[in-house]
């Protein structure tokens, strides 16, 4: 298995810097990373520096809370894809979720899909605020608005990915989406029992210490 084909190399803490950006990338094209996920101020850099490579630009949109307005995010990820991104990760509304304002969950990542067109769209539940019911209702929107990703976490929550919860995300979207496992995932033994448990990808900042051990 080619483990560090499911990575996402990840930076999105608020101190990154320009030449932290800069590093994230060329360790992403050292080894041979799926992508880089990066805050969207960052996206024209990452372009930039991963052109003439392989990996993939992931930016997240509406990242950390999810909690800002519908319109705020279908800009934010517009401008994602217009500077460079080939997939957002978005945060859903979780009060929203919360409240059982089913539709306005579904219809945000609906009209953030049909923004992104043929990009790849992930949808952030942030499970550790959630009940089972509300994970599973939060697979079955995002499954129903065309999400082509379901992710457990933001990793700036109490909580990151458990083997649990992403048994759970699977037997709830089968084979009509695939699941991203993000925060906390720092060993090779971790990462491939997600890939066990149905992950089609790994969010984590550990990458080259998860690489090393092979």
């Amino acid at each position: 298995m080619q483990l560090e084909h499911y990575i996402d190399h990840t930076l999105l803490k608020p101190t990154a810097t320009v030449s932290d950006i800069i590093k994230l990338c060329d360790i992403a094209k050292e080894y041979n990373f799926f992508a880089v996920c990066v805050n969207s101020c960052y996206t024209r850099l990452a372009k930039k520096e991963l052109e003439r490579s392989k990996v993939k630009l992931v930016v997240v949109v509406g990242f950390p809370l999810g909690a800002m307005s519908m319109e705020a995010k279908i800009f934010e990820a517009l401008e994602a894809i217009e500077n460079g991104a080939d997939e957002i990760d978005m945060v859903i509304n979780i009060g929203w979720l919360k409240s059982g304002e089913y539709s306005l969950v579904r219809n945000e990542i609906s009209q953030i899909k049909k923004t992104i067109g043929d990009k790849i769209l992930k949808v952030i539940i942030e499970t550790c605020y959630l009940t089972v019911k509300e994970k599973q209702k939060a697979c079955q929107l995002a499954v129903g608005a065309k999400a082509d990703f379901v992710k457990t976490s933001t990793g700036f929550g109490p909580g990151g990915a458990t083997f649990e919860d992403v048994e759970l995300m699977k037997n709830s979207v089968g084979d009509k989406a695939k699941i991203k496992a993000s925060g906390g995932i720092k060993d090779r033994e971790t990462a491939l029992r997600y890939i066990k448990l149905g992950a089609s990808r790994l969010g984590t900042s550990s990458g080259i210490s998860i690489i090393a051990e092979i």
